[in-house]
């Protein structure tokens, strides 16, 4: 060894001698690890130079030049809606309905009541009630935190780091997908308002719809129409599963009698004192026949008023429905089939399907049930 690297001088690499050795040890040990034959042709093939050429080639080589590798390919531009991007406006719109609903929780939490601008008490009334609350939670809360989680991903979208680990296609998504519950959940409780609160306004309600609707196509228009088609089928399961959810949990949903809550009413009757007419039995054989009702409550002089208007034998074939059959106040709820129908009062008439509310005149019922009578009606 000391001979061979006299007669092969390399001055200008002082580790060359270092570099031989190890090179040299570790084809002696590959060599060590074949069979005889191949042993002893492997021994006299190897020559210290070509082991040495060898060992400096693979210490000399260099990495390839960033120039060389393959560059990523762009990712595609943020979308924008007149001039500002989409994240920015659903971060926007987001915390409008944070706001919203963190009012609504506070006043659902404290017991207080709400500010109705328009449409006096009647958000109140829906504020108060049953649909108000989801699976035990009031409904308020819910809005604020799914508004809150929209916001932040949003903002997180916007090169805010708030949630760690999230990349920008599962940002996309998971709002896409939020934006599509929270339509589906604003168009089902429109569809309560305007079934079970017949003529009441409310305006949060109302508010908290266009807020849902606005994100959803925010996030359309940030997703595109020729790549929404991928994730049709998606937001449709979970537009199934927020429906059936929201149904399974209004389903045992019934309306109390408000302001009774410190006392209960025992249920009695009002005898009828005033004797039916002709035509008011005619016209409540004809009501009788085409599955005409009408609901009332025991406690309401109304409806009085409109069993006296027809009469003692009229009101024995007429369906009257009792809709706090087991008394009112503390503890006592409406009857199902009068939930059901979404009555704003007492009395309510469903009279082919169209339902008037407060005591009607005989002439009017028959106009509306198109009861057409030889007998004159007495005043």
């Amino acid at each position: 060894m000391r001979i061979w690297y006299e007669q092969n001088p390399i001055r200008s690499d002082p580790f060359t001698p270092l570099v031989s050795a190890m090179a040299t040890i570790s084809a002696a040990l590959s060599i060590s690890f074949l069979p005889p034959p191949t042993r002893r042709a492997a021994s006299t093939t190897f020559s210290p130079r070509i082991i040495k050429r060898a060992a400096r080639f693979w210490c000399c080589a260099e990495p390839p030049s960033p120039e060389q590798e393959t560059p990523a390919p762009p990712s595609p531009p943020p979308s924008s809606l007149w001039g500002v991007s989409t994240s920015a406006w659903t971060a926007g719109v987001a915390g409008l309905g944070l706001l919203e609903t963190g009012y609504l929780s506070y006043l659902k939490l404290t017991g207080s009541e709400a500010f109705c601008p328009v449409g006096g008490g009647g958000c109140g009334d829906v504020l108060d009630s049953d649909y108000s609350v989801v699976f035990g939670i009031p409904l308020p809360l819910v809005g604020m935190l799914a508004y809150g989680l929209v916001a932040a991903l949003s903002l997180q979208e916007n090169s805010e780091e708030l949630l760690p680990g999230l990349d920008d296609l599962d940002i996309r998504l998971t709002l896409l997908l939020l934006a599509t519950s929270l339509a589906t959940a604003s168009a089902y409780f429109l569809f309560i308002l305007n079934t079970k609160f017949v003529g009441t306004s409310c305006v949060y309600c109302l508010s908290s719809a266009f807020i849902s609707f606005t994100l959803f196509f925010i996030r359309i228009k940030d997703i595109g129409l020729a790549r929404i088609q991928k994730f049709v089928g998606l937001q449709l399961a979970v537009a199934v599963i927020v429906a059936l959810s929201l149904t399974n949990s209004y389903s045992s949903a019934t309306t109390q009698l408000k302001g009774t809550d410190d006392f209960v009413l025992e249920p009695y009757k009002i005898e009828i004192t005033a004797e039916s007419t002709p035509f008011a039995i005619s016209l409540a054989k004809h009501l009788h026949s085409i599955g005409a009702k009408m609901y009332g409550a025991f406690w309401c002089s109304h409806c009085n008023d409109q069993k006296q208007m027809f009469g003692r034998e009229a009101m024995e074939v007429l369906d009257y429905v009792e809709c706090f059959p087991n008394g009112a106040g503390k503890g006592k709820k409406m009857a199902n089939e009068c939930a059901a129908t979404g009555l704003e009062g007492f009395p309510t008439w469903i009279i082919n399907g169209k339902l008037l509310s407060g005591d009607k005149e005989l002439s009017v019922l028959a106009e509306e049930s198109g009861f057409v009578s030889e007998v004159p009606e007495q005043s």
